[in-house]
């Protein structure tokens, strides 16, 4: 029987290699460190293959930032199909939304997608708000049975959620920039307390 060929030297990695590798490259050095040929030189392809794929550097953002998300969604999904209280499932929620400190590389991804949002084009503004979206409906889903329980106040799920998640996009932007007097744990600190004051039933 005759053996299968091996993969010749210059054929295309998986897609979801080159999206770990671009992922790596920003924790390493940052998004300013991410260029399309230093990216085919870690992966084995040209900058002309790379483009092929992704057409745009834009584009190669958003993939990964895609890639990335779809970690964190089965992460968060784990996380909030666990057992116990639902106010246990929120701050862990909170946990994985916030970055874990200044440059976090998926933070910093998300900064420049937002930054680059201004110029893109429909599809694009789609996907980002598809992004959003899976986080916003994991969170009115998590308040919507803590009401139903009764560990939480009556509150509207949906609008709740848009006000907690815009308070937490804030935070994580001062703690991914490293505004001073806005770390991880004291973000932390801040939303435990405004969760209490705000949603807990007395």
């Amino acid at each position: 029987m005759t053996p299968a060929p091996s993969r010749r030297r210059n054929a295309a990695p998986p897609r979801e290699d080159v999206l770990a590798a671009a992922m790596e490259t920003i924790a390493e050095r940052g998004l300013d460190g991410l260029t399309m040929a230093g990216l085919g030189r870690e992966v084995g392809m040209s900058s002309g293959h790379l483009l092929y794929y992704f057409r745009t550097k834009d584009e190669l953002l958003l993939r990964t930032l895609e890639w990335s998300e779809g970690r964190l969604g089965a992460e968060r999904g784990a996380l909030l199909s666990r057992e116990g209280p639902v106010r246990q499932r929120l701050d862990a929620y909170v946990d994985l939304y916030v970055p874990d400190g200044p440059r976090d590389p998926h933070w910093t991804l998300w900064l420049e997608v937002w930054n680059r949002s201004q110029n893109a084009d429909d599809d694009a503004r789609a996907r980002q708000a598809a992004i959003e979206g899976a986080w916003h409906r994991d969170l009115v889903a998590l308040l919507a049975e803590g009401v139903s329980h009764g560990e939480f106040r009556p509150v509207d799920p949906s609008r709740f959620a848009t006000r907690l998640r815009a308070l937490l996009d804030g935070f994580s932007v001062h703690v991914a920039v490293g505004i001073p007097g806005t770390g991880r744990e004291q973000v932390l600190s801040h939303v435990a307390e405004f969760v209490t004051e705000t949603l807990l039933a007395r």
